[in-house]
């Protein structure tokens, strides 16, 4: 008995890096697998379907259930076709996990709309589009009087939440509101019988090699039989326990990379000033 036994799970990007070892280990835990991916290069261009399909191989070589998906999740129509497929394929769809992104690096002085424009996309607006239609589902099923224990589990970043990372504005940008959706999409699905959490994940992956400033640090080779902390392997397991079905958690984001989970707070106050009439200026420059 597997903890997914089951359960019915869309993940996005899950033809590379962390999104494959979630659909792997989502499979062994029986789990019947939509492996998303369009295919394409770090920055979002191209398309092929070969990824996701060689993941589909590997998971229905192994026993396991599994469809390959290449459908565009930056798009409307792309998240929506993702989902019917799931509920056509398997009957129902009990997990939507958003994983796919991309990477188009630039200082904000430098940096040009489509640039701008194409990370947004993938990220926040390909989270926010599955997350639409899934939720659409999951409403439609509780208003028919079904029991719905669904689950989102959506991938924020340690660059959009605690570490900024210069020449990431746009990914930055992106990854802290797919942390606040998480926030937002928690509280309103919660009477569907929905639970909405999200990870921001530190793992080896094209993405990270990528980063400049962080490729050497992912690269670094680890000697045989000793613990490998970038492993993307190591990011699946809190997936797969925020996806099971006897899992409360709802509406919190976590940090997680080789043996550490880290729960985050988003902003708080740290101090505060009052005055009991209108504000100046000079009050201001001396009190902030």
């Amino acid at each position: 008995m597997g903890s997914l036994d089951g359960r019915v799970a869309i993940i996005t990007g899950a033809g590379r890096g962390i999104g494959r070892e979630h659909a792997l280990l989502f499979a062994r835990e029986g789990a019947s697998v939509v492996v998303n991916d369009l295919g394409g290069a770090n920055d979002g261009s191209g398309a092929d379907a070969g990824p996701a399909q060689q993941v589909v191989d590997e998971i229905v070589a192994a026993g396991g259930k599994a469809v390959a998906n290449t459908d565009n999740i930056a798009t409307w129509d792309g998240a929506e076709g993702l989902v019917k497929q799931a509920v056509s394929e398997f009957g129902r769809l009990d997990v939507l996990v958003n994983n796919a992104g991309i990477l188009r690096d630039a200082f904000i002085a430098g940096m040009d709309e489509s640039q701008w424009d194409a990370v947004i996309a993938v990220h926040l607006k390909g989270h926010a589009a599955t997350l639409h239609h899934a939720a659409a589902y999951w409403k439609d099923q509780s208003k028919a009087g079904e029991t719905v224990n669904a689950s989102v589990i959506n991938t924020a970043s340690a660059s959009g939440t605690f570490m900024p990372n210069a020449g990431q504005g746009n990914y930055g940008a992106a990854k802290a509101g797919i942390a606040a959706l998480t926030l937002v999409a928690a509280d309103e699905l919660d009477r569907y019988g929905v639970r909405v959490n999200a990870i921001a994940p530190i793992a080896r992956t094209r993405l990270t090699l990528a980063t400049p400033g962080m490729g050497a640090l992912f690269a670094a080779e680890v000697p045989e039989g000793e613990f490998d902390a970038f492993a993307p392997s190591n990011i699946s397991p809190l997936v797969a326990y925020l996806a099971a079905a006897d899992c409360k958690l709802t509406g919190k984001v976590y940090a997680v990379q080789g043996g550490a989970i880290t729960e985050l707070a988003g902003w708080h106050g740290v101090n505060t000033i009052e005055s009991e009439g209108p504000w100046t200026t000079a009050d201001l420059a001396e009190r902030l």
